[in-house]
């Protein structure tokens, strides 16, 4: 299994191991030994297809020469661009057996079984019932390759319409799981050693669920309900809206320590003109004040953010506005991209598109400041206590790696603790994205 995208992706191509895993698939890294090929797909960047098309190109011959051998190899494509052009990838592609949309993968052991039957599959469908409803319950077994960290999806989709934006063609809906799913699978993690979860949803502070006491939840009365789950120390959430940012959210920043201080908030763009064509319906001030409240509440987050760069009609001076923001805000990291038109989106029929290479050096000039405030940011931990979750090897057998509170990976020497141990420890280093520390 191959997997792009974002941590949902992950998230289902778990699931997806776990649904497979009762019919006697088991995972390998070595792709000639596949009898089942499944690519994950990402459809948010420019030309995401023709990289799929180009990973079939490769399979196709290994397809080939197992045939020749007797033995059957099936090849599956899942995710987004599965959802928005699988038709066209079964036409255009004879070595795919199966395509499945992210919608439907409870249904992979059956679409499995139909392409081993000699059927082309095509489960793209909006089916009537969730599937949240259809997770596979795996077992122990399974479960245990989680590791001490892992995500766990409460939302799907998205009803905001971004015009830059395909997930809402895509993923759906914004869709909720029930509390009693979600805590249930906090449970199982749990048990099998996870220390830290992620909430994961396209906007995951949209989230609302039925609750145990019938009454609908936001999702900071569901962090402090999962914060219970004995061996559970650590909550994190991401991607976030800024419109859904509520008050009780905000206050489970401020009061529940098991909540980590890093916030995923995506802003875009800090032109009022600029985000309003991408309909994100709020303006940078609103933006800022939110940044404020969120800072109030809880005053060492780590914040990060999304910005597109180049959006059609995206003068200078709109994109001084957008670094004016990042200045204001100071961000601890942040994501950065060039706007590419996605087809079926609003945005890609709107004209005036700035030009590639206007795009590349704004591009630069944006990341030249963020760079410089997430090493700030890193900077101004070196020589502070943190907690730190272990959770892999390091490269070095002398090493382990783990998290800080606010996401960094961190190197310590390996005799201070064991996997999914919480040490406290003194940062001494940083690297542009790691820190380095030591025994307090």
């Amino acid at each position: 299994m191959k997997t792009y995208g974002c941590q949902m992706n992950v998230y289902d191509s778990q699931r997806m191991s776990d649904a497979l895993a009762a019919d006697g698939y088991q995972p390998t890294e070595a792709i000639e030994d596949a009898d089942l090929v499944l690519f994950n797909t990402c459809h948010i960047r420019e030309k995401a297809a023709e990289k799929v098309y180009s990973e079939i190109g490769r399979v196709r011959k290994l397809k080939d020469a197992r045939a020749r051998q007797g033995r059957e190899t099936l090849v599956g494509i899942a995710g987004c661009v599965a959802q928005a052009e699988g038709r066209e990838m079964i036409r255009r592609a004879p070595t795919v057996d199966f395509v499945i949309g992210p919608q439907t993968y409870h249904r992979l052991p059956d679409a499995v079984a139909r392409a081993r039957a000699g059927e082309k599959v095509i489960a793209t469908d909006y089916p009537e019932e969730s599937k949240f409803e259809h997770l596979p319950h795996a077992p122990r077994a399974v479960q245990t390759k989680r590791g001490v960290a892992a995500f766990l999806t409460v939302q799907e989709g998205c009803d905001k319409f971004c015009t830059f934006c395909v997930v809402p063609y895509t993923r759906g809906s914004e869709t909720s799981r029930p509390v009693r799913q979600i805590v249930a699978e906090a449970e199982r993690l749990a048990a099998a050693g996870v220390r830290e979860l992620t909430l994961l949803g396209q906007n995951v502070n949209g989230w609302h669920g039925e609750g145990p006491d019938g009454r609908e939840w936001g999702l900071g009365e569901l962090l402090y309900r999962l914060a219970e789950v004995p061996g559970i120390a650590r909550l994190r959430y991401t991607t976030s809206h800024p419109r859904d940012m509520d008050d009780a959210l905000i206050a489970a920043h401020r009061d529940l320590p098991a909540l980590m201080p890093y916030l995923h908030l995506p802003v875009q763009s800090g032109s009022d003109p600029i985000l309003k064509a991408m309909n994100r319906r709020h303006k940078a001030s609103d933006y800022l004040r939110l940044i404020d409240r969120i800072r109030a509440a809880r005053s060492d987050i780590a914040l990060s953010g999304d910005f597109i760069v180049g959006f059609p009609g995206e003068t200078e001076a709109d994109f001084q506005a957008t670094l004016d923001l990042i200045a204001q805000v100071g961000y601890a990291q942040a994501f950065s991209f060039k706007y590419s038109p996605r087809p079926g989106t609003p945005g890609a029929e709107l004209g005036d598109h700035v030009e590639e290479a206007v795009k590349d050096e704004r591009l630069q000039r944006l990341q030249a400041l963020v760079n410089s405030q997430q090493a700030a940011f890193n900077q101004g931990l070196v020589g502070r206590t943190i907690d730190l979750l272990i959770e892999k090897p390091g490269r070095r057998p002398d090493q382990k790696v783990g998290r800080s509170p606010w996401l960094q990976p961190v190197v310590i020497d390996a005799h201070l603790g064991e996997i999914g141990d919480l040490r406290t420890v003194r940062v001494t280093g940083t690297g542009f994205n790691t820190l380095m520390a030591e025994a307090a």
